[in-house]
């Protein structure tokens, strides 16, 4: 039996029910020289299809991507910043040690990407951030936005890629535990060193950029048909729509752009590791970068020094 409202003044509306099928409408209104007039409707899903979600490709974008221009998509290369201090030298074996162990629990290859967890270290830095900016009565000078982007960013990945590949049981318990932890570990080693989090964070990046050439490489000497002669293999209408693919809808594309992407976290959040965590800004909000952040972030490897992000201000 569906629901619906029934108009019984100008601006009082009664609940009705009837057995014939029919979405609610709820009237939207608008000030105009002190009387409410009559917008619009908008409808409400209905007992019938509440139930089906709308499919996720036709969802609109909390964070909309700004695109990558393919020829600075095509020049990002896999780059290392050595260790300076014994923190980051902690945070590099770290990172080399946590490799070898999923890549051993999960039996895939040396090279292979994780974007089931690497959407939790933009999550904890920025709700930590927020949770900091409201105690303290103070802003967080620009970093919480840029964070909870990059983890949306990670995220698209993974729903991108779920598109393409259904993990089995095995897989997503393996990802419910590590998640858990993982989460959890970051969330302790943020409140007590958050430079140490984003240079930990930093090296896992260097990491992503060094699968994700490596798929490209593989692809291009033909070791990955699958991706590359399948035609079953399509692009999700999802990353078409994120990423602005219209022009290239291949997995090499996809590849790339998402290469792209993981080369800007690499070099935010080195630059972040570099800033005083207090009272620094953040360099790639709009308010102090002069392109698309992510560009800079990507062409920049090793991350802006502090004195060159200060000297903005």
């Amino acid at each position: 039996m569906a629901a619906r409202f029934k108009k019984t003044s100008s601006l009082r509306y009664s609940f009705a029910t009837s057995s014939r099928q029919a979405p609610i409408s709820l009237p939207y209104f608008t000030e105009n020289q002190s009387q409410l007039r009559y917008v619009a409707s908008v409808p409400v899903a209905t007992p019938s299809n509440s139930r089906q979600p709308a499919p996720f490709s036709t969802l609109p974008l909390s964070w909309p991507h700004k695109g990558w221009d393919h020829n600075i998509a095509s020049q990002i290369v896999p780059s290392h910043r050595p260790p300076r201090t014994i923190s980051d030298k902690l945070a590099y074996t770290l990172i080399r040690i946590c490799r070898w162990g999923m890549d051993f629990v999960s039996g895939m290859p040396p090279e292979s990407p994780g974007e089931s967890l690497a959407g939790i270290p933009g999550l904890v830095a920025g709700s930590l951030r927020h949770l900091s900016s409201i105690r303290r009565f103070a802003p967080d000078q620009g970093w919480v936005k840029t964070l909870l982007e990059e983890s949306y960013n990670e995220r698209m990945h993974l729903l991108t890629f779920l598109e393409i590949y259904k993990p089995g049981l095995v897989m997503r318990a393996l990802v419910f535990a590590a998640q858990g932890v993982f989460y959890n570990t970051l969330f302790l080693a943020y409140l007590i060193s958050p430079k140490f989090v984003h240079r930990f964070v930093g090296y896992l990046e260097e990491e992503a950029v060094h699968t994700y050439s490596r798929c490209l490489r593989e692809m291009d000497k033909g070791l990955l048909p699958k991706w590359t002669e399948d035609k079953s293999i399509r692009i999700p209408e999802v990353a078409v729509k994120y990423w602005g693919m219209e022009g290239r809808r291949t997995m090499r594309d996809l590849v790339l752009y998402v290469r792209a992407d993981e080369a800007s976290h690499r070099g935010v959040n080195h630059t972040l590791g570099n800033l005083d965590q207090l009272t620094d800004p953040n360099p790639f909000i709009e308010a102090h970068a002069t392109e698309n952040h992510m560009v800079i972030a990507a062409v920049r490897p090793a991350g802006l020094e502090r004195e060159e992000v200060v000297g903005k201000q």
